[in-house]
């Protein structure tokens, strides 16, 4: 007897096959059966004029945290996702040095400066009961709704075995040595691999670079070289090019890095725009080159534009702009004076303009930036207008305009900048990248900057957009691209497809509804803190290993989700 039987469903495989008419049987975990099913089920569904996907697999999340207070990993699971990959960009919760409680403190507060997350959450949502990194798998076994697996830090290597000299100092060879042994042991646990981050944008809670940022080529290679002794396992870089263009140099390393562990290693994110036409071009260089030396390297992009919202008080993008973190890190009362003064200004809009800003420089439109919530009576009925038309009523320029109404605020105010780059052109080359056999959909981000942005409804989102709105892809095509394609990258085993024999992690939405609700601030966190969250719309019910997770966007209290260890749940995707 089946345990559940979806009935006349529109199967979209994953594969990129044309949908078809099938029932969809489900038992133990796995799909039973695909076609015309007559088996006995002990319960039953219409699914009648409703869409039957893979569940949707996100590459690039942040959920190590959230996922001890959260096993539903919303919004993730409402917007279809059933598999996440976590412990990106070099930062991982575990290992912890048993001989330093001290580090756990270091951890979280760099997590809550360079993920974005509530440090209060942290310390109070998760358990810290863990030192070794198969310690940390083990203490959410059997409590996720989400399959999930993790890649291991390099910042938490680096920290283990160097303690707070990982942060500008150089390993011994006695200490590369140690963290070479140090990675081993977390994939021997299950990690899916290293991930690492030399971007110039990520600083710990002493605002000091991160660890890995300190790391030598020399040093990525060993680690690299270790991946690739490891069954089912890949990379996950992050550089400062990534932000916009790489330099020589960056293709070097991540082309090395690739071909040393024989492992695809994938790069978060590719902005495509098409005022910029040289960008992916470059960017995707690296992939033509690596396939060359023996690796391989994948580029994540994003297929919608992720509102950020951005804010003067509070540390956010803006403060990566070169010069601006030395005024928006000052005490409120000197910021606003120094906003005020005219000079100040007119500096950080040149340094702003300028190319080492990269493509931060979307973000200094000004006049095109909305208003948001506001605090003071000065500011009354702001909310929602554009600061061009506020500054033209002021006679002021858009930048003088928008720090005075933030002083206003005590720099409360949010601000939600509108995207440059959303104009047909841009489109047109968006669709035209998403075809490059090493570009693949992602980077939501999801579980950090939970304050500022919410990545994780992109699926439900990119699929209304290709039924009812720019159709710059096929509905096969496109839940291709949110399943079969990332879940080979990460060699996951027997997921991502609607296949008899398969787990039967699945999606079911009405194709007239599916999309997602604006991103709205709620306070849910440990300690009552925030973040923006997207409801669903359109998606009927979503299964993890055969087991309903979610209906009608409220979740079952079930956690049917697993902890993916590499090997035993992820094969070897070879380079080589």
């Amino acid at each position: 007897m089946l345990d559940h039987l979806i009935k006349g469903a529109t199967v979209v495989d994953g594969s990129g096959a044309p949908a078809r008419t099938a029932d969809v049987g489900i038992r133990d975990g796995r799909i039973a059966a695909v076609g015309r099913v007559t088996d006995q089920a002990r319960t039953t569904e219409d699914a009648r004029g409703l869409v039957l996907t893979p569940g949707f697999v996100d590459p690039h999340t942040h959920y190590d945290a959230q996922l001890f207070w959260d096993p539903y990993a919303t919004p993730s699971l409402n917007h279809g996702v059933t598999t996440v990959a976590a412990g990106n960009c070099g930062f991982t919760l575990a290992p912890l040095n048993p001989a330093r409680p001290e580090d756990a403190d270091y951890t979280r507060r760099m997590m809550a400066r360079v993920e974005g997350m509530s440090l209060v959450a942290l310390e109070q949502g998760a358990p810290w009961s863990w030192h070794s990194f198969g310690e940390y798998l083990d203490a959410l076994e059997g409590r996720t709704a989400v399959n999930v697996g993790f890649m291991v830090g390099h910042c938490a290597l680096r920290r283990h075995v160097m303690g707070p000299a990982a942060v500008g100092g150089q390993p011994s060879g006695d200490q590369l040595d140690a963290m070479v042994r140090l990675l081993h042991d977390a994939m021997d646990a299950g990690a899916w691999g290293l991930s690492t981050t030399q971007s110039s944008t990520h600083a710990d809670g002493d605002g000091q670079p991160v660890a890995s940022r300190h790391a030598r080529p020399a040093e990525l290679l060993a680690l690299s070289r270790a991946v690739g002794e490891h069954e089912g396992t890949q990379i996950e870089a992050i550089v400062a090019g990534c932000l916009d263009r790489f330099s020589d140099a960056e293709i070097d390393l991540l082309v090395e890095m690739s071909a040393a562990a024989g492992r695809p290693l994938n790069w978060n994110v590719l902005t495509v725009d098409a005022a910029v036409p040289e960008r992916v071009p470059r960017q995707l260089s690296a992939s033509e080159r690596a396939r060359k030396a023996g690796g391989r390297v994948v580029a994540l992009t994003m297929p919608i534009l992720t509102p950020m919202n951005m804010s003067l008080g509070t540390f956010c993008a803006l403060n990566l702009i070169p010069g601006w973190g030395e005024i928006l890190g000052l005490p409120v009362p000197e910021r606003i004076a120094r906003l005020r003064d005219p000079d100040v200004r007119g500096r950080m809009l040149r340094r702003a303009a300028s190319r080492e800003a990269g493509v931060l420089r979307r973000l200094t439109d000004f006049g095109r930036y909305v208003i948001g919530d506001t605090y003071s009576p000065a500011n009354r009925g702001l909310t929602g207008r554009v600061v061009r038309d506020i500054a033209a009523e002021r006679g002021q320029d858009p930048f003088t305009c928008l720090v005075e109404i933030c002083a206003a605020d005590q720099l409360r105010t949010v601000l939600w900048p509108m995207p440059t780059d959303n104009d047909p052109a841009s489109w047109a080359l968006r669709a035209e990248t998403w075809r490059h056999e090493d570009v693949l959909l992602g980077g939501s981000d999801a579980g950090a900057h939970l304050d500022r942005m919410c990545g994780a409804p992109y699926t439900t989102r990119f699929l209304g957009d290709c039924l009812r709105g720019r159709r710059a892809a096929g509905l096969e095509q496109a839940v291709r691209m949110l399943t079969d394609e990332p879940a080979r990258l990460f060699g996951l085993r027997e997921r991502g497809r609607v296949r008899e024999g398969w787990h039967a992690d699945l999606v079911l939405f009405d194709p007239e509804r599916i999309d997602a609700g604006q991103a709205r601030l709620v306070h849910d966190l440990p300690g009552d803190g925030a973040r923006l969250d997207s409801k669903a719309i359109g998606v009927r019910a979503v299964w993890v290993n055969g087991v309903e997770a979610i209906r009608d966007d409220v979740v079952s209290g079930a956690v049917p989700g697993k902890v993916l260890r590499s090997g035993r749940d992820t094969r070897t995707v070879s380079t080589r």
